[in-house]
């Protein structure tokens, strides 16, 4: 759960700091005059994109705990099978 708060928390954050950045570049360029459509788009565009290459560490942490969780629920699945199987 953890890593799950983690790289949420930090996929958040990269957003913002990119929607900040939009902001100032959109208002610089266009002379004060911000379109808040577009700059969402191109936050989320370029947060996705950073956050595939920033946080690599924190999403193999995340996807490792998640197959482990997986692998964990099967083998118990798999035991119970075995055990009514045998009755």
């Amino acid at each position: 759960m953890k890593e799950f708060v983690v790289y949420t928390a930090l996929r958040i954050v990269l957003f913002l700091a990119s929607f900040g950045v939009v902001l100032g570049v959109m208002a610089l360029v266009f002379d004060g005059q911000v379109q808040l459509f577009w700059a969402v788009v191109l936050a989320f565009l370029i947060s996705g994109i950073a956050s595939f290459f920033v946080l690599d560490r924190q999403r193999e942490a995340f996807a490792r705990r998640v197959e482990a969780r997986a692998a964990k629920a099967s083998a118990a699945f798999e035991e119970r099978k075995a055990r009514e199987d045998q009755d």
